[in-house]
């Protein structure tokens, strides 16, 4: 089948589904309320679901990404709580590359900048509308009104620091985390979870909450932390979407944090946004209407994606934990011990076997 989309938002998810129709021959129109690309964000963790997508889209070769195997779960004190074994085909990818990768391959004029949908009237008339205009989606606002946004009590921070890390850490104290990862072409990803009711207002330096907050922990966040100006850093309050019954209402679809806001804690949101793109596209292209293939879609991307923000849900309280921490890491120190003991001996070629987390 092929037809008209009109595609409401330039991130992930909408370039990624413009990519996949385009290329199947169908007539599509992408309308950015921005000037330009954007060039926000930081880095996305791509699993190894994601990782495929991309490499149906044509994406891995012009990617800004690194290889990740393991990473580690500190304490507070810099002790170490947990090592972890990821996946083959993890990736760390840096968002603006994959925003970059993705618009590249689409045929000039298919973006319109500074087109922004503020009501269902200002769409143009199209076969599908794809709602990929993110967490406070003016298009799911008025054909989804059950749509209902759930504060997470979290506040992330978040940034690139001009210093180098040899590899992904997380270190977990009460009510806080902060992370850390190589950045692809040099320096730092950071981020750090806060609770609420501890991260001030926008209108307080984030920089002096931060060093306030993380005052007693090791070294390495303070090396990230020192290389900072207040201007490097990103603020924004948690919020994920309590789930919908379908992600579909007559010809109009939602993907990405439109269809599954999620709090970051599982690093799922981009892979979730890029998967969701080239499904919808790939169900569409295959469908012998847009009924079924929305239909198609739905079926496909809404439960799992449910269960990336319930995970997401569940991985923020329990990271961000108030009461009791100790038992929390005494649990997480014993799982990770069990899972070393699971790996496998190195092979007799001497390049190591990689385990599942």
């Amino acid at each position: 089948m092929k037809g008209t989309a009109a595609i409401v938002g330039a991130g992930i998810a909408g370039l990624a589904a413009a990519r996949s129709l385009t290329e199947g021959g169908w007539d599509v129109q992408v309308l950015e309320r921005s000037s330009t690309l954007s060039t926000s964000g930081t880095l996305i963790g791509v699993w190894p679901t994601a990782y495929a997508a991309m490499e149906r889209l044509g994406l891995t070769d012009r990617l800004q990404s690194i290889d990740i195997t393991s990473g580690t779960l500190l304490r507070p004190d810099g002790r170490v709580l947990a090592s972890l074994t990821l996946p083959q085909k993890s990736h760390a990818v840096s968002r603006i590359s994959i925003n970059e990768g993705l618009y590249a391959g689409l045929p000039e004029g298919t973006v319109r900048f500074g087109a922004a949908v503020r009501s269902l009237a200002d769409l143009p008339q199209a076969d599908v509308i794809i709602a990929a205009d993110g967490v406070h989606s003016s298009v799911r606002a008025a054909a989804f009104p059950e749509a209902r946004l759930r504060d997470g009590g979290t506040v992330a921070f978040r940034g690139v620091a001009p210093v180098a890390s040899t590899g992904p850490t997380e270190t977990w104290g009460r009510n806080l985390i902060f992370g850390r990862a190589p950045f692809p072409g040099g320096g730092s990803n950071w981020y750090a979870g806060v609770r609420a009711d501890l991260a001030g207002t926008r209108d307080d330096d984030p920089l002096a909450v931060l060093q306030a907050l993380y005052r007693d922990w090791h070294p390495a966040v303070h090396e990230v932390l020192d290389s900072l100006t207040p201007q490097d850093i990103d603020r924004r309050r948690i919020e994920d979407l309590a789930p919908l019954k379908s992600y579909v209402s007559g010809n109009i679809a939602l993907v990405g944090d439109a269809a599954h806001a999620m709090s970051p804690h599982l690093g799922r949101g981009g892979c979730e946004s890029l998967v969701d793109g080239l499904t919808l596209g790939e169900a569409l292209l295959a469908a012998p209407s847009v009924a079924e293939g929305l239909a198609r879609y739905d079926a496909e991307r809404r439960r799992p994606t449910q269960k990336s923000v319930l995970g997401s849900r569940v991985m923020a309280r329990l990271t961000n934990l108030q009461s009791h921490p100790w038992a929390r890491d005494t649990l997480v120190a014993a799982v990770g011990a069990l899972l070393a003991r699971r790996r496998p001996a190195p092979s007799s070629a001497g390049s190591p076997k990689r385990a599942a987390p």
